[in-house]
Formats: C-alpha cells, sequence, structure tokens
C-alpha cells in the first residue's frame, strides 16, 4: 500500500499482526547557521531551510483517530512545527516494543534527521498530506 496521508498509515498500522509504535519527530524549519543571501530569500518565501527536531512522541495505532487529533495533542506542548517525520517499531509476538526500545529508537531517527537522512521516514506536513523533500 501507498502511504501518501496520515490516515493511510493508521490503516496500515493497525494491520500488521505484531504490536505497533509510530515513532513521531515533530520538525521546525529554520535557517542554517550562516545562511547566504540567497538562502534567507528562499526561506522568507518558505521555501528552503533546515529541519530541526523539537518533539518527539510515540504512539499505538490505537491511541490515534486521525491527523487532526494529533495536531491537537501536539498544540498542547506549545511547540511549533512544520514537518513531522514518522517511523513505525513492530513487537515480537504480542509483545509491543518496550520503553527502551522506543526511546532508543526515537534517539536513532533525531540523529539520523540532524544528518539529513530523511530518505527512511514518511514526511507529512500540518495536513497530514505525505511531502517529499529533497
Amino acid at each position: 500500500m501507498a502511504i501518501s496521508r496520515f490516515s493511510d498509515l493508521l490503516e496500515e498500522a493497525r494491520r500488521q499482526p505484531e504490536p505497533q509504535r509510530l515513532l513521531f519527530v515533530f520538525t521546525r524549519a529554520e535557517l542554517p547557521d550562516h545562511p547566504t543571501e540567497a538562502q534567507r530569500r528562499r526561506f522568507e518565501r518558505g521555501e528552503g531551510g533546515v529541519l530541526t527536531p523539537v518533539l518527539c512522541v510515540d504512539k499505538a495505532p490505537e491511541e490515534l483517530s486521525d491527523m487532526a487529533g494529533l495536531l491537537t495533542e501536539s498544540r498542547r506542548t506549545g511547540v511549533d512545527w512544520d514537518i513531522v517525520f514518522v517511523g513505525a517499531l513492530a513487537g515480537h509476538g504480542h509483545e509491543a516494543p518496550s520503553d527502551e526500545q522506543v526511546e532508543a529508537q526515537l534517539e536513532r531517527m533525531v540523529e539520523s534527521l540532524k544528518m539529513g537522512s530523511v530518505e527512511a521516514f514518511l514526511a507529512l506536513d500540518r495536513q497530514g498530506e505525505a511531502v517529499r523533500l529533497g
């Protein structure tokens, strides 16, 4: 199944035989350190910039109903974001992934994103639509 929106992601995660944890790393677009004038102009038009991780959370698919619910929950943190990257971690048998496994995977996701490695993750905008970066 091609995942092109948040609802597709939830549907696919719920279909998996093993318990799933969805891992979310919320990022905010910012100007890079020491931007050129061209980079600054592009950023002011809403283009370019670097995506900086600002918030992480994990959820079971059953804890989520739709993108509006995720948006509402994220607003309660007071942290602004532009793009959310999503990964998944499967449990084994009927066991959900442990808190330690989830935390370690979230840390790996953040490090990957800081290094610019975004290909392994689904990127969604605030409307829950998949976006292509690069």
